[in-house]
């Protein structure tokens, strides 16, 4: 006889066991879903009701055994994510339907593909997917939520929902991936010779403005570090006005001063001598296999410095370390001129409204199409070698 199933919905990650909850996240190995990282978003309240996130993980336990996580958010607004879907909000409004609060599956505020439901390996994942999908499908329709959406979704595991209705959304991320590449003089031959000069030209730049390049991992990194970083975040967001994103709090930067967090945090530090006072930092994580740029800011308009301290710092570090891949954050036509091919990235939507699903279902497909052809577009006018 099999064991019961429950189902649990969690207003807060902290109702759940930290150690239950890595035992199924860690053989994932996404430090954007760990306990740590998703509970420093909210114990600094950088993600809350009050800022249109209100958790809401979806649980099942065998007995006192938690076997699969949902990673999931109620929001009231489109913020955070990254993928901009106004389109869909317009829609709903002329069909007289309430496009908020929505229900999100994504890790707050980063646009990293990965998310997927976090079931024990012993389980059958398709089946215990299509019965959390169902349980998902119960709360909305019953608690008049138009919208499930799962943001920058794992590959592999988006056809488990694909068979379940949900529909496809195809769109950008910029990656860098190994070619076995052994440094960074080895990186550049990918490049025409134009593009080479270039790119040794702005890293020369950096050594013309007496710029020293340090790098911070794991327990070198400690909270005044941090802190600095945290200002620089601050003053980087704050030159965009009401475009700048500035989602972060000084609590959540506080809060990576964690053992769990910090194994998976590189800081790129440029100073003039004094690594505590920096001109600039940036802020990636690594899981070992793949570097992710997330936040930078300086104090000084420096030509290039971006360029170092978010792209070619960061590559040489992870080539130097073995690492296959790097993505080196959201927007930004001007990766592609360095290094960083387009690749598309999905999303899963289910709209519980049957004439709101009907119209999109078959406009979607043509969206993707041109995505894909956008893609292939942008990386064949890269500058790398014929």
């Amino acid at each position: 006889m099999k064991d019961q199933i429950n189902a649990f919905w969690h207003q807060s990650i902290s109702e759940i066991s930290e150690k239950k909850w890595n035992n199924l996240v860690n053989n994932n190995s996404s430090p954007f879903y760990k306990w740590s990282w998703l509970f420093a978003l909210e114990k600094s309240e950088s993600i809350s009701r009050k800022y249109g996130w209100q958790a809401l993980h979806l649980t099942l336990w065998e007995n006192d055994r938690l076997i699969a996580i949902a990673p999931l958010y109620l929001k009231n607004h489109s913020y955070g994510e990254f993928i901009f879907d106004q389109q869909f909000l317009r829609l709903s409004i002329q069909l007289g339907l309430q496009y908020y609060p929505k229900l999100i599956g994504m890790s707050p505020l980063s646009p990293v593909e990965g998310y997927r439901f976090f079931i024990e390996k012993d389980k059958n994942e398709e089946e215990i997917t299509a019965l959390i999908l169902n349980i998902i499908e119960d709360f909305a329709i019953k608690n008049g939520i138009l919208s499930c959406n799962f943001l920058y979704v794992d590959p592999i595991w988006k056809k488990y929902c694909s068979s379940q209705d949900y529909l496809e959304w195809t769109n950008r991320l910029s990656l860098w991936t190994s070619t076995g590449e052994n440094n960074f003089e080895e990186y550049l031959k990918r490049f025409n010779s134009n593009q080479r000069r270039n790119i040794k030209r702005e890293r020369k730049s950096i050594q013309k403005a007496n710029l020293i390049i340090s790098i911070f991992h794991n327990d070198d990194i400690d909270l005044e570090l941090l802190q600095i970083m945290h200002r620089f975040y601050e003053n980087h967001c704050s030159r965009w006005g009401e475009w700048g994103s500035k989602y972060l709090t000084s609590k959540f930067f506080e809060q990576l001063n964690n053992e769990d967090i910090k194994k998976n945090l590189v800081l790129f530090n440029a100073h003039r001598g004094n690594p505590k006072e920096p001109v600039a930092m940036s802020l990636c994580l690594t899981n070992g296999r793949k570097l992710w740029g997330r936040y930078w800011g300086s104090q000084e308009e420096i030509a290039n410095l971006h360029f170092e301290l978010c792209y070619y710092s960061p590559l040489a570090w992870a080539i130097e370390k073995g690492i296959k891949q790097f993505d080196p954050g959201a927007g930004g036509k001007h990766k592609l001129r360095r290094g960083f091919k387009a690749v598309p990235c999905h999303s899963l939507h289910r709209w519980y409204n049957t004439n709101m699903n009907s119209i999109i279902k078959p406009y979607l497909p043509n969206i993707n199409r041109l995505t894909i052809e956008e893609i292939n577009t942008s990386n064949n006018e890269a500058p790398f070698k014929v």
